[in-house]
């Protein structure tokens, strides 16, 4: 990928991977803009610039190639590597995230979770070890994390950002209600669960608006 890139491709780039890895998936070896477009809901055009916007791919008249497209967009992403994640916070939210397979099988293994509740703590196993916060800083040596998952409550994320980075770990997804501040070296995902459902009841505000108006103009 070459020059800037805009947000709005970044974020649409797991898309990108998604449906070529179903594409080859289905035996699907070459396949028009138009035809991309179909399935992702967006124009040819605007699948054209976003796949310029990654390099130089595709012939006019005979489309892109789509285990290369594939194999190209899961090394701009980081997926040909192993990104090992640490979990802050043992409660429901950390451990559906530990226990989610998928995650593994994209590369996104997690290797120990954290936490302050001796009744977490004790239900650790080997395969999923489960250690007091106060040892994260011994332990994170050996564990070789490069993410760590915050999934503590609001008034510990920030302090919890801050140890992190103190520790090395530059790179945080992060579950608290809370958009945290960190340095311009640090990346932080901030995951508001509900703000996907305050899009959904907008756009289901709006449906419903215009489906008032059509029926006003009808009558």
């Amino acid at each position: 990928m070459s020059g800037f890139v805009s947000d709005a491709v970044v974020k649409r780039l797991p898309a990108y991977y998604r449906h070529l890895r179903e594409l080859e998936a289905q035996g699907i070896s070459q396949i028009s803009s138009q035809e991309l477009g179909e399935r992702m809901q967006l124009t040819p055009s605007q699948i054209r610039q976003d796949i310029n916007s990654f390099g130089g791919f595709g012939r006019q008249g005979y489309g892109y190639p789509v285990k290369e497209l594939k194999d190209h967009i899961r090394r701009i992403m980081g997926l040909d590597r192993l990104h090992r994640m640490i979990i802050i916070g043992g409660g429901r939210m950390g451990q559906a995230i530990a226990n989610y397979a998928s995650f593994t099988r994209e590369g996104f293994p997690t290797v120990a979770i954290f936490d302050a509740d001796e009744t977490k703590i004790r239900q650790s196993t080997e395969e999923m070890p489960i250690y007091p916060i106060g040892e994260m800083e011994s332990r994170l040596p050996e564990l070789e994390a490069s993410i760590a998952v915050l999934a503590v409550p609001v008034e510990a994320a920030q302090e919890m950002m801050d140890r992190l980075y103190a520790l090395g770990i530059r790179a945080i997804w992060n579950f608290a209600p809370v958009d945290l501040n960190y340095p311009r070296d640090a990346v932080v995902m901030n995951v508001h669960l509900s703000d996907s459902l305050h899009i959904l009841s907008y756009r289901m505000n709006q449906m419903a608006e215009e489906a008032v108006r059509r029926s006003n103009g009808k009558g």
